[in-house]
């Protein structure tokens, strides 16, 4: 009896195993199917290309939109989150343990990809050229954009007039006062002028010097002019008249240059050089030095003038300018005399160098 009870135990015992087998199968199978179609495309890709071709065909600029619905239809379904699509077994698979680098990408068919409705249709390239590239300047471009500059004068028309007195002012002399001057002006337009030059001298009440200047200038530059005309000696001696040329204007440094050559009776020459510079200490305080030499061709005993060079004189004046055209000033010059106009002074008991302080204004209209 107890052999009996245990042979069914037995029996049984496998009838369970085996039925637990059976189910595990059918169980896995079962999983295995749908794993498969989880992972199986919802449309196959060849479907797919035909009907995104059909709907490309379609011509929509003839179809009538104001026909349509619009205010019956629904949102379409929203597409599923990758998290939700992905399955299960893909989403736990660690990408950073691939090898890319042995992908076979050119198996992979791009070629069939449309890449014209991409989000960089009609875009300018990445390399940055633009849609339409600028074409390269010929050489006529370049001439029509700098044509060449021609420099021409334009000088005003109408008439104008200048009056300086350069110097107006008392010398320190030894046995009391001089007076001495030296202006010049002119009249004419920007081109052609007349020009008026005087300079002279007092002492003790009687003229020592005095000259007068007419000439006619005409601009050969900005900055220069040629000046022809007569000079009239009133003193010293018998007045004498010159037939007289040169060049006057700003020379490079803005040094105020002049040099005029005179021919005289007799064949007598002279030529007379002259520069000053103005320095501006400030804008109302300036400092004016000058430089003046004369030259003689031959001696003239009556004049006490001999040949060559005949004197130098250098000034120093420092003027306030009130206004541009009101300026007082004070200052120092030194004379000195040499060759035969020298020897003359010496003969008339006379010093051959002088230094003298003096004081005046100067003027402009």
């Amino acid at each position: 009896m107890k052999t009996s009870r245990t042979l069914h135990r037995s029996a049984l015992t496998l009838a369970l195993l085996w039925a637990g087998g059976v189910c595990a199968q059918t169980m896995d199978h079962t999983d295995h199917a749908a794993q498969q179609t989880a992972d199986k495309p919802a449309v196959e890709p060849a479907a797919a290309d035909a009907k995104a071709s059909e709907h490309s065909s379609v011509d929509h600029a003839a179809m009538d939109h104001s026909q349509m619905g619009h205010a019956t239809m629904q949102d379409p379904p929203r597409a599923q989150t990758p998290a939700a699509s992905t399955p299960a077994h893909r989403s736990k698979m660690d990408h950073s343990k691939m090898d890319h680098s042995k992908m076979d990408h050119s198996q992979m068919g791009h070629s069939g990809m449309d890449h014209s409705g991409g989000p960089h249709a009609g875009s300018t390239p990445p390399s940055g050229e633009p849609r339409e590239p600028i074409p390269t300047p010929t050489d006529a471009d370049r001439a029509a954009a700098f044509p060449p500059v021609s420099h021409h004068m334009r000088h005003a028309p109408s008439v104008n007039s200048y009056l300086l007195i350069n110097r107006l002012e008392a010398v320190e002399v030894e046995h009391g006062s001089a007076q001495a001057w030296e202006a010049q002006g002119w009249v004419g337009t920007d081109t052609d002028r007349l020009w008026l030059r005087s300079e002279g001298e007092r002492e003790h009440g009687r003229t020592e010097s005095a000259d007068l200047e007419v000439l006619y200038g005409r601009a050969i530059s900005p900055w220069w002019d040629l000046v022809a005309g007569l000079k009239h000696d009133f003193a010293p001696a018998s007045p004498q008249t010159w037939a007289a040329i040169g060049v006057q204007g700003l020379s490079p440094y803005k040094f105020e240059v002049a040099a005029t050559a005179y021919v005289g009776e007799s064949g007598r020459t002279a030529l007379n050089l002259e520069a000053e510079y103005e320095l501006l200490l400030t804008n109302r305080l300036i400092l004016q030095p000058l430089v003046e030499i004369d030259l003689s061709g031959r001696d003239d005993p009556q004049r006490g003038i001999g040949s060559g060079l005949s004197s130098v004189e250098a000034g120093l004046r420092l003027r306030y300018e009130i206004t541009r055209r009101f300026a007082p000033y004070v200052g120092v010059t030194w004379e000195r005399a040499f060759g035969g106009t020298a020897d003359y002074r010496r003969d008339a008991g006379e010093s051959i160098e002088d230094t003298r302080l003096v004081a005046g204004v100067r003027l402009w209209f």
